[in-house]
C-alpha cells in the first residue's frame, strides 16, 4: 500500500514538472506582428528561444492590430476561456497615439488585470510598458510612460519598462511606417522579453 502511494506521488510529481505552462501575449498589433508571418512575430520568437534553453511553454498570441485598450477589455473575457500561466499585457499605445484620456486607459488596463486574476488566481501577470511621440505634449507623454511602472506596481506585476526598447527609432528595425518593427526587430524584442519571462516558467 505504502510502495503504490510513493509510486502515485511520484508519478503526480513527474507529471505536474512535465507540463509545459501556457503563456498568452494579449495586445495590438506590435504583438500580432503586423506586416509580417505569424512566425515571425514576437510571440513565436520567445517560444523558439525559449525551447532552446531548455524550457518548453506553450505560447498563445492574442494581439489584434489596432487594438485599444478599450477594445481589449471588451474581448478579454473570451480570451481567458483557457487556463494560463503567465499573462503579458502589451496594449496602450493606440490609446496614445489616439491621445486618449490617461485615466480611462489606466482603468481598462486595470479592468483587464482584475478579470485575469479572478480567472487565474495564480497567474503571473507582466506589463510591456510604452511610450508616445514627444509630438503629443510633453506633459502627456510623461504620464503616458508612468502609467505603466504606476499598474505594474500596484498590481505586483513585473514589468518590460519600454517593449521597444533597442528597436525603436532604428530605421533598418522599422517597416516603412517607422511604427511597426520588421521581422528582425522582433527577433530583439522577442530576445530581450525572453529574458524576463524565463525566470517566471522554469
Amino acid at each position: 500500500m505504502v510502495g503504490k502511494l510513493i509510486l502515485f506521488l511520484v508519478g503526480t510529481i513527474l507529471f505536474q514538472s512535465t507540463q509545459q505552462k501556457v503563456i498568452l501575449f494579449f495586445g495590438d498589433s506590435l504583438t500580432a506582428g503586423y506586416g509580417l508571418s505569424p512566425e515571425e512575430a514576437f510571440p513565436t520568437v520567445v517560444e523558439q528561444a525559449m525551447a532552446k534553453s531548455g524550457t518548453k511553454v506553450r505560447v498563445i498570441n492574442a494581439g489584434l492590430s489596432g487594438e485599444t485598450s478599450a477594445g481589449g477589455l471588451s474581448r478579454i473575457d473570451w480570451v481567458l476561456r483557457q487556463p494560463i500561466d503567465v499573462f503579458v499585457l502589451e496594449l496602450g499605445a493606440n490609446d496614445g497615439l489616439r491621445g486618449l484620456p490617461i485615466k480611462e486607459t489606466r482603468k481598462n488596463l486595470q479592468a483587464i488585470i482584475d478579470k485575469v486574476k479572478a480567472k487565474n488566481p495564480n497567474c503571473k501577470i507582466v506589463l510591456a510598458g510604452m511610450m508616445v511621440p514627444p509630438n503629443m505634449g510633453r506633459d502627456y507623454a510623461e504620464a503616458f510612460r508612468k502609467l505603466f511602472g504606476e499598474i505594474s506596481s500596484g498590481n505586483s506585476a513585473v514589468l518590460i519598462p519600454f517593449l521597444l526598447d533597442g528597436v525603436a527609432g532604428i530605421e533598418k528595425l522599422n517597416q516603412a511606417d517607422g511604427i511597426h518593427p520588421t521581422g528582425e526587430g522582433h527577433k530583439i524584442i522577442g530576445d530581450n522579453i525572453t529574458k524576463i519571462l524565463l525566470p517566471l516558467v522554469q
